[in-house]
């Protein structure tokens, strides 16, 4: 609680951090809303589809130049310009719908490039947090972050739902509302958010976009973290899908199917209420390996029973551990990482572990057509139980301590993650 009482008196935390909780509210009403309006408007599930696609390739493809900005330019101003611009999209979406001359390429269009956007806000908004943030904070900042997205996950899709169900534009005309507080907020914000200092002599900005992949292969903890996350991520999506894929063959209603992913958003939310506390007492390699075990239990009963319940409690199960696992590590990692490699750090992790995620719902839908149900889960569950041996096995992870030690000696022999730039 006292962590929570000392964020809430950090201004410029509780800006930033209030500011993309609204715009990602909103994003995520466009989200939900983007193929409904697509497949209405032309029939086709094809096009609709490639609405969410479009936002994902503009995703991916903005995460390793925006890492390169984090680390070169304002944040701030990197910030503000990323929400002037997502503003400026999902208004021109408003506009045209206003004088009827809303297209499906229009909507493709503001897809990809809003993709970008959020691509572009991510690496500068995670080193803006360690610059703003005291590092005994970290673990809590990023735990709020974690309870962020699941809020955001839980009722972006039922507000868009909504909005869009009394006039097609009015979810956009929302989302643009929040990209404009967004905006005005990150103004506020008060810290000196300058580029940190370079080292080294000038390089090409081309070389700049490798030194996140450089400096993670220089460290072995990075180099297992960025392995293991982009792997379970994959794997984890794709036993869900096909989990989601047996109900909806099993003929379970559509509405107890969304009730399972809203049971999974709540059991988040806690998770992440419940993370500083579990951060603070147990070792964060630990908490990471057994993040990375959690859905291991759950297999069997998710493949004898084809029940929203048990993919329920599965999926609840699994989350609930997420933020906390996800909190410390990340805190760990952003600590042992050089301040003028943070935004290219985690830009370069986050854009592989991205780049799998849409191999999940192909692999998914293989392991079902090709095993059947049951079959299917338990062989993902293998797969999982596989990818959970990268972080057991690594004595790198394994061996990072709570909090309170490595505070203190934030960067241990062999961890130190060495400047490229």
């Amino acid at each position: 609680m006292n962590r929570f009482r000392s964020l809430a008196r950090n201004h410029d935390f509780t800006v930033l951090w209030t500011a993309q909780t609204a715009s990602e509210l909103g994003s995520r009403m466009s989200l939900f809303v983007f193929p409904l309006l697509v497949y209405a408007m032309t029939g086709s599930a094809w096009l609709a589809a490639a609405a969410e696609a479009a936002h994902l390739l503009g995703y991916v493809g903005a995460l390793l130049p925006a890492g390169v900005l984090a680390d070169r330019v304002d944040r701030r101003r990197l910030m503000c310009r990323a929400a002037a611009a997502g503003l400026l999209l999902h208004g021109s979406l408003v506009a045209a719908a206003a004088v009827g001359v809303l297209t499906v390429g229009h909507l493709l269009g503001v897809a990809l490039l809003g993709g970008a956007v959020a691509g572009a806000f991510g690496p500068a908004e995670m080193s803006a947090v360690r610059a703003v943030v005291p590092r005994d904070d970290l673990p809590t900042a990023l735990a709020q972050h974690q309870a962020r997205q699941h809020l955001a996950g839980l009722i972006g899709g039922p507000v868009g739902g909504a909005l869009y169900s009394v006039s097609r534009w009015l979810p956009f005309a929302v989302d643009t509302v929040t990209y404009a507080v967004s905006l005005v907020l990150l103004r506020r914000i008060r810290a000196d958010l300058s580029a940190p200092p370079r080292t080294g002599p000038a390089r090409r900005r081309g070389r700049d976009l490798l030194d996140g992949w450089s400096a993670i292969r220089r460290s072995p903890l990075l180099r297992v973290l960025m392995v293991w996350s982009a792997s379970t991520n994959l794997v984890v999506n794709a036993l869900f899908f096909v989990a989601v894929l047996r109900l909806l063959a099993g003929g379970v209603p559509a509405v107890q199917i969304g009730l399972v992913e809203g049971f999974a958003g709540v059991c988040g939310i806690v998770g992440a209420v419940l993370a500083p506390a579990l951060v603070e007492r147990v070792p964060t390699g630990r908490l990471t390996i057994a993040v990375a075990w959690s859905v291991l239990p759950l297999v069997v009963p998710m493949a004898l029973w084809n029940h929203p319940v048990a993919v329920a409690v599965a999926l609840g199960a699994t989350v609930l551990l997420n933020p906390a696992g996800n909190a410390g590590i990340s805190a760990y990692r952003m600590t042992v990482t050089p301040p003028e490699l943070q935004g290219r750090v985690q830009a370069t992790s986050q854009f592989v572990s991205m780049s799998m995620m849409p191999l999940a719902p192909v692999v998914a839908g293989a392991a079902l057509t090709g095993l059947g149900g049951a079959a299917a889960v338990l062989l993902l569950g293998g797969v999982a139980g596989a990818v959970a041996l990268l972080p057991t096995l690594s004595p790198t992870v394994r061996s990072v301590p709570r909090p309170a030690v490595w505070r203190e000696a934030p960067a241990p022999a062999g961890l130190t993650v060495a400047a490229g730039g």
